[in-house]
């Protein structure tokens, strides 16, 4: 036999090597990919790695537990792959003294929440809160249990309402008083009832002015006061000067009671 012929053969059998080689390799990748196909598929099959614990963390002194609880029920909990965070998030979110919902899924079954409630500041125009960011929001108000201040405005004036409530009282505990309810009239007029009963009407203009007159004047004012008679309203709706009224003690007991 020739040299030329034995390195033909050789040639040709080292092809053949590397073919079935491939073919083997091929054939190998194939039934990793169908073997983990099954799985993903047996995997992604409802009720076959549900949810099954759940843990709750965060500030949430207003919302409930049970209802928490209740809202992440109505999500798709029956797949611990399938399930949607995003639509969990939304479920809790829609809760109306949740402020804001993080959700994440922890191997191999749990689901992890945490949440933090509204923080009320102030009621505003009775029907809804102020939280401290300046943001109206609706929720039954029997989870309140301390004070409150009111404030009434007109729509979308709440974080001006907030705003000068917290300057003007900061103002007005140099005196050792605030502010009980806050009245932005509709011709955005701003209007005080302080913590002792005295109505403040500070009109449209200079408030800080006309509040800072009222607090030099305070001592004068407060010993005007009698045993039948109390202050009752405080006008400042002038350049200079302010107009005080008084009532009698038996109608603001009255009142009081009523």
């Amino acid at each position: 036999m020739s040299q030329s012929m034995i390195t033909t053969n050789n040639s040709v059998k080292a092809n053949l090597s590397f073919w079935f080689g491939l073919l083997f390799f091929v054939l190998i990748c194939l039934a990793l990919v169908l073997g983990l196909m099954r799985i993903m598929n047996g995997m992604l099959q409802e009720n076959v790695a549900p949810v099954s614990s759940l843990v709750i963390k965060g500030d949430t002194p207003y919302t409930r537990r049970d209802e928490i609880v209740a809202a992440v029920s109505r999500a798709k909990l029956d797949n611990f792959f399938q399930l949607d965070v995003n639509d969990v998030q939304q479920k809790v979110q829609a809760l109306p003294w949740v402020y804001s919902v993080t959700v994440r899924k922890q191997w191999p079954s749990e689901l992890r929440l945490y949440i933090e409630d509204q923080v009320p500041v102030a009621q505003w125009n009775d029907d809804f809160f102020i939280n401290e960011h300046g943001t109206i929001f609706q929720a039954p108000q029997d989870r309140i249990n301390g004070y409150l201040p009111k404030l009434f405005g007109p729509e979308g004036s709440e974080k001006m309402a907030l705003e000068n409530y917290r300057n003007l009282n900061q103002l007005l505990a140099f005196i050792d008083t605030d502010i009980n309810e806050l009245v932005l009239t509709e011709r955005y007029a701003w209007q005080l009832t302080l913590s002792d009963g005295i109505f403040l009407n500070l009109g449209r203009e200079d408030r800080v002015k006309r509040l800072q007159r009222y607090m030099d004047a305070y001592p004068q004012i407060k010993a005007q006061q009698t045993e039948q008679q109390r202050v009752d309203y405080v006008d400042l709706r002038y350049d200079t000067g302010l107009a005080v009224g008084f009532k009698e003690k038996q109608q603001d007991e009255q009142n009081g009671n009523a």
